[in-house]
C-alpha cells in the first residue's frame, strides 16, 4: 500500500457559515495519467461555497510516467480511501465526485462503504474500453513499458491538465484488472448519483456510462450530456455548467 503526499495534492476545510451550519465535504479524484490540476478549480468553486475539499494526487502521478509503471489500482485506492478517512473525521457528511479513473475509483469506494459515502458525481466514468487492442495488453506490456498518451483530451484551446505523454503498460494493466473486479460489484454502490458524460470523449468509449447506469444500485441516478466539452470537461468549455449542477446536487442531498 501506497500513501502519499504531494505538492499538486490540495485540502481545505469547510466553512459551515455557508452550508446551513454543516461541516460537508467532497473528495475529488483525478484520472489516469492526470494530476490534480484537472480537479482544482472544481475543488476551489467548491470551496467557495463552504465545502470541505480534499484533493489527493493518486500515487506514481504528478512525478514521471516510468514512476507510475510501478503502482496499482490498490495503489491509487488506498489513498483516496485515506483521504476519505482524513474527511470523515471532520465532516458531517462525504461525497466523492470523480473523472475518469477516478470515478471507477469513486464508484469501487461507494460500493466498500455504502453507509458513508453521501452522494457521486462521476465527470465521464471509466470502468471498461470495447478497444479491441487491449486484447494485446498482456503481451505488450512485457515488451514494451509505454505507449503515446491519453491527456489533453479538451475541446476548449490552450488548457493543459498536466498529465504524461505516455501511457505506462503496467499501471494500464492493473487498472483493467481493477475494473474486472469492481463491475460486477456496481450493484452494491447505493448512493445518489449524478453521472456527467460528454457526447464526444476520444478517451473512454460509452461503455462505461451504459454499464454504470444499468449496474449501479442507486435509487437516485441522472445523467447530464455534456456537447460542448471533450473528455477532461472539469477544464473544458462546460466547466461552469458542471460546477453549477454539482453544487445544487450537494445542497439537495446535504441534510
Amino acid at each position: 500500500m501506497v500513501i502519499q503526499s504531494h505538492p499538486l495534492a490540495w485540502s481545505a476545510p469547510a466553512n459551515p457559515e455557508l452550508t446551513g451550519g454543516r461541516r460537508i465535504g467532497v473528495l475529488l479524484s483525478h484520472g489516469f495519467t492526470g494530476s490534480p490540476v484537472s480537479m482544482r478549480p472544481w475543488a476551489d468553486f467548491l470551496h467557495e461555497h463552504g465545502y470541505a475539499v480534499e484533493v489527493p494526487c493518486l500515487p506514481g502521478h504528478g512525478t514521471t510516467w516510468q514512476e507510475m509503471n510501478a503502482t496499482t489500482w490498490a495503489d491509487w485506492y488506498a489513498e483516496l480511501t485515506a483521504a476519505f478517512a482524513r474527511l470523515r473525521t471532520t465532516c458531517d457528511q462525504v461525497f466523492v465526485f470523480g473523472l475518469s479513473m477516478g470515478g471507477g475509483l469513486a464508484l469501487n469506494l461507494a460500493a466498500d462503504r455504502p453507509g458513508d459515502v453521501a452522494g457521486l458525481v462521476l465527470v465521464n466514468p471509466a470502468v471498461n474500453s470495447s478497444d479491441a487492442r487491449l486484447k494485446a495488453l498482456p503481451v505488450l506490456k512485457r515488451v514494451a513499458k509505454g505507449f503515446p498518451g491519453i491527456g489533453n483530451d479538451i475541446k476548449k484551446p490552450g488548457v493543459d491538465e498536466h498529465g504524461y505523454a505516455k501511457v505506462p503498460l503496467r499501471a494500464l494493466s492493473s487498472m483493467l484488472a481493477g475494473w474486472a473486479v469492481l463491475r460486477p460489484r456496481l450493484g452494491d454502490v447505493k448512493a445518489p448519483l449524478l453521472l456527467f458524460r460528454s457526447s464526444v470523449d476520444h478517451v473512454v468509449d460509452p461503455s462505461s456510462g451504459r454499464i454504470i447506469l444499468g449496474s449501479v444500485g442507486s435509487g437516485d441516478v441522472r445523467e447530464e450530456i455534456l456537447t460542448n466539452s471533450f473528455h477532461v470537461a472539469t477544464l473544458d468549455n462546460d466547466a461552469p455548467y458542471l460546477f453549477a449542477e454539482s453544487l445544487a446536487f450537494l445542497r439537495r442531498l446535504s441534510v
